[in-house]
């Protein structure tokens, strides 16, 4: 019979539910205990997992993965997905290795290049991903002639962090006067190029920014299933328009995401988004970690997570090619019961506070995605 599997995800985002639910609801009906981790005590995930702590804040890299060393070892976990932290933790891939737990992450090489935007076009533009044209500005006088050009040659601009995630910081460029227009509905994305130079100016300190044309619609996001032989076991597009959402097997989108995933070795599983910049498909971001939208492929029969367990538990599930690709669908959210209230970790107590060691309560199922009909 074969043992239970023990998986950690650290302070990862909400979406986490849904991959937790799939691990549970494996194939071959294996038994997955789940540990989880975070700072903010009404995470969802915390009340997902079978296990739970609050992770103490304000640690360091390097204390970090002691920390993280120290929960692989008192909790037995046989697979570690890590995001927070990512790049310190897999450097020390060996030491996880030693206490017994498999890391479902890049290597340390993958996790350097596309922590950083710039880096990362420079990279996949040399081996041929097409990349959309980008300037790293720190300066007003460096951003202002980076939305020149972009506008001399047709396109709007728009802006974001050089290191970052999530959407965090995006902003698209905009010249026209402010109006009461802008104060109906809800807050967007635009800002005045004048407003930003201004700001620039004021902060008397550089800034690290990636400017570039505003993309087009379909975002395809593939998600990839790589060994660490550098081969791909799975990759499958997710399609987004506007609110539909589909999936695509498409080799436009498809082959510049495998070349990435294993030219770079992107090791488990990752996340390449493209857009449109005019007929043509560019490379928009790589995630190092799995989406928060993976759990979307189980509409075309698909269980990604395990099979990302169960390579890094050495278990190769082989390539594997989606029996049936799901209708058109929208993303809603449903409800998920918290623990109870509990009170901040105290400082001093480097291995987190106990939340939960008992068998969590039934959830609901994965209902995250609703099918619309053509």
């Amino acid at each position: 019979m074969l043992s239970r599997v023990r998986v950690w995800l650290n302070r990862t985002y909400a979406e986490n539910v849904f991959f937790m639910d799939q691990l549970r609801r494996n194939p071959g009906d294996r038994a997955v205990e789940i540990h989880a981790t975070h700072t903010d005590p009404d995470s969802p995930v915390l009340a997902g997992a079978d296990t739970a702590e609050l992770e103490p804040e304000g640690l360091s890299p390097a204390g970090y993965v002691e920390y993280a060393l120290d929960q692989c070892a008192r909790r037995g976990i046989d697979v570690f997905v890590p995001r927070l932290h990512q790049a310190a933790i897999v450097a020390q891939r060996a030491e996880f290795a030693a206490v017994g737990t498999a890391l479902l992450a890049p290597t340390p090489e993958a996790v350097a290049v596309f922590e950083d935007k710039a880096v990362a076009y420079e990279a996949v533009g040399s081996v041929g991903v097409p990349v959309p044209p980008w300037w790293r500005v720190r300066t007003a006088d460096e951003l202002a002639a980076a939305v020149e050009e972009l506008e001399s040659a047709g396109h709007s601009a728009c802006f974001k962090p050089a290191v970052g995630a999530g959407g965090v910081g995006f902003r698209m460029i905009t010249r026209a006067p402010f109006s009461l227009s802008q104060l109906a509905g809800f807050p967007g994305p635009y800002v005045h190029l004048d407003l930003v130079l201004e700001a620039l100016a004021r902060a008397g300190e550089p800034v690290d920014w990636l400017v570039m044309p505003r993309l087009e619609q379909p975002e395809v996001s593939v998600d990839c299933l790589t060994g660490r032989d550098n081969r791909v076991r799975l990759a499958v597009g997710r399609t987004k328009n506007g609110r539909r959402r589909g999936f695509t097997l498409d080799e436009r989108w498809l082959e510049p995401a495998r070349l990435i995933a294993g030219g770079f070795g992107l090791h488990h599983l990752s996340n390449i988004q493209f857009r449109m910049l005019g007929d043509r498909p560019v490379l928009l971001d790589v995630n190092t970690r799995p989406a928060g939208g993976l759990h979307q492929l189980s509409l075309c029969g698909v269980n990604a997570p395990w099979a990302a367990v169960r390579l890094a538990l050495g278990e190769d599930p082989g390539f594997i090619e989606p029996p049936f690709l799901g209708q058109d669908y929208t993303v809603v959210s449903g409800a998920r019961p918290l623990l109870p209230s509990v009170p901040a970790p105290q400082r001093a107590e480097p291995a987190g506070v106990l939340l939960s060691a008992v068998p969590a309560p039934v959830r609901p199922g994965a209902a995250a995605a609703a099918v619309l009909p053509r």
